[in-house]
């Protein structure tokens, strides 16, 4: 498969047959995106919990594309109730089998909210998720801090490539981040929701080469993609 960054949280995933995954596609208002809204036409979108800047176009790229939008279930029927048509409700834990492979959702320590007419509404659990496509394991653990059961994801599922934040503030900072490559023990990890705002401002290079030399830390540019 091949995994690009495009900022944020943004990856997509392109499978050997051709089919598309994008997740997390905050791309309206985010200088650091590199993707136009109207251009996309993923085949599925993942969303790992309700925050604006994860959920993002998820609503206008689904409309357009008819992509099938994979989130926890409160989540979903959100998005069902703003207009899309095409959902795969799933929880912590649950597993469910796709054309494209399988996605099961992990948990992650962080919020899921939104506000609406002044009033915050609850979206679910936060969740990351375990995504094996063409016989590879990807990790992207969405918004959270450090977890112990971090040890659990890795050895249930050998990663190829594990996703995670380090931007601080919001999510782990670089040294919780690159404990959770420890624990993991994905064969490349790559950083990712960093300098999208001045609270999160962080130097990815330097996370990388703070990594332990047995682990392959990789910074992907903003639209740059490797091949798994």
């Amino acid at each position: 498969m091949k995994v690009s960054f495009h900022g944020q949280s943004c990856i997509k995933v392109v499978t050997e047959k051709g089919i598309t995954i994008l997740v997390d596609p905050f791309i309206s208002g985010n200088a650091k995106c590199d993707l136009v809204v109207a251009e996309e036409n993923p085949d599925y979108i993942i969303v790992t919990h309700g925050h604006d800047d994860h959920v993002g176009d998820t609503v206008a790229i689904a409309q357009q594309s008819g992509a099938t939008v994979i989130a926890n279930v409160e989540l979903a029927t959100f998005l069902s109730m703003q207009g899309v048509e095409n959902l795969a409700p799933l929880h912590i834990g649950g597993k469910r089998s796709f054309d494209f492979g399988t996605v099961k959702l992990t948990q992650a320590f962080h919020g899921s909210s939104t506000v609406q007419d002044g009033k915050i509404i609850n979206l679910g659990l936060p969740t990351g998720f375990v995504l094996s496509v063409d016989g590879k394991h990807l990790y992207h653990s969405g918004d959270t801090g450090l977890f112990s059961d971090m040890k659990l994801i890795g050895q249930l599922n050998p990663l190829d490539i594990a996703f995670l934040p380090i931007g601080d503030n919001f999510t782990m900072g670089p040294e919780d981040a690159a404990i959770a490559a420890e624990f993991l023990q994905a064969k490349v990890v790559v950083p990712m929701h960093y300098n999208t705002f001045p609270l999160i401002a962080q130097d990815p290079h330097a996370f990388v080469a703070s990594l332990n030399p047995e682990l392959r830390g990789k910074v992907l540019e903003i639209g740059e993609s490797m091949t798994i």
